[in-house]
């Protein structure tokens, strides 16, 4: 009983450290053909709406993100859809030329559950925010 206490309080001490509430390895940049966009949908570690892991959509592929999560969407040039929905939904479109792209999910709260957002952020902002992120691996 005393060691599987001992265990889950360091776990949850490695999780407050690394920021990562999702199991997986830290942030590594992707790689996309040079004809595609990549686009990176990540989450900071936030005690609000933790629980929640909506649906990400971009593009064709659709990913689960949870709180200090992040993933890699690699998708062709032109118009883009990245959408998030709970019990509200949200949207961002982008005009995908070959090059990187970042949008910060958050969840808000919600009257009965969070609300998810997409906000795109500037490539000057976004690498600082997601290094501390891990790719949840499956």
């Amino acid at each position: 009983m005393r060691r599987g206490l001992a265990a889950a309080m360091l776990c949850a001490s490695c999780l407050a450290i690394a920021n990562c509430a999702v199991q997986g390895r830290p942030f590594e940049p992707a790689r996309a053909a040079r004809n595609q966009a990549l686009i990176y949908v990540y989450r900071p570690y936030s005690y609000a709406g933790s629980l929640l892991r909506p649906n990400v959509t971009c593009g064709e592929e659709t990913a689960r993100i949870g709180p200090g999560g992040y993933h890699a969407f690699v998708v062709p040039p032109g118009k883009v859809v990245c959408s998030v929905q709970a019990e509200t939904k949200d949207e961002v479109e982008i005009d995908a030329a070959p090059i990187v792209y970042y949008i910060r999910e958050q969840i808000t709260w919600g009257v009965l559950s969070g609300h998810p957002q997409l906000n795109p952020i500037d490539t000057d902002q976004a690498p600082t925010e997601i290094q501390q992120c891990c790719v949840l691996e499956h």
